[in-house]
């Protein structure tokens, strides 16, 4: 029997073309029509795999879900792990950021909330589970879970430094005293942005370590 010539459709291919296509053009860009034409099928076909075009949206942000690293919170637990919170939240804020960085367009979507999607929960269960073995009250540590989306979702929806023109002729010092230097952001937006990001991070991060101290006089946590 010969081989078909195209793989057989599945989730998978589907939210790879999908995720493709929000990169490239954004939300509004994917429809039934527009994905089985790259995939070489027929419009209905999707329809067995996904119910909707939001379902198939909600797949490709969980996709974007599942390659933050989580392991960074497998030994933060008990009085021994107390210690390794902040350590912890660092190194997974980066790398959640880092995931996002790379597919900004969908965003909006992942802003939402983890509703019924598997990465997306699993992310919220090492959060907080972190957060509670390490000995923040459940209160707390749900406050903690939704402040580091806040932050981390806010600074992936834009680059800040390319919000200014590389004209210098823009920004009339008359009018913009301040901002003689604004053109020169944009060429130097990965330096601007990422600076931008740590200096927030470690602020928000510092505010945490206050109430920690707070909570727990006795137990210093390391600075990040």
């Amino acid at each position: 029997m010969a081989r078909p010539r195209k793989p057989l459709l599945s989730r998978d291919r589907i939210v790879e073309a999908a995720g493709e296509l929000v990169d490239a053009e954004g939300l509004e860009a994917v429809s039934t029509r527009r994905l089985a034409a790259a995939l070489g099928v027929s419009g209905p076909s999707l329809y067995n795999h996904f119910r909707t075009k939001d379902a198939i949206l909600e797949a490709v942000a969980d996709a974007v879900s599942a390659r933050v690293d989580l392991s960074m919170f497998d030994g933060v637990a008990g009085v021994a792990g107390r210690s390794d919170w902040r350590a912890a939240l660092h190194a997974w804020a980066h790398s959640y950021r880092a995931a996002l960085a790379d597919h900004p367009n969908i965003v909006p979507v992942l802003a939402r909330g983890p509703g019924r999607r598997p990465a997306g929960l699993r992310l919220a269960d090492a959060v907080f589970g972190a957060m509670t073995a390490a000995g923040w009250p459940p209160a707390h540590a749900t406050r903690i879970g939704a402040l580091m989306r806040y932050f981390i979702l806010g600074s992936a929806v834009a680059s800040f430094a390319r919000g200014f023109v590389d004209d210098e002729t823009a920004y009339d010092p008359a009018d913009y005293p301040h901002l003689g230097q604004a053109h020169l952001l944009a060429e130097r937006r990965h330096e601007v942005d990422e600076g931008a990001f740590e200096t927030g991070l470690t602020a928000l991060l510092d505010g945490l370590t206050l109430q920690w101290n707070s909570l727990h006089p006795k137990d210093r946590p390391s600075e990040t």
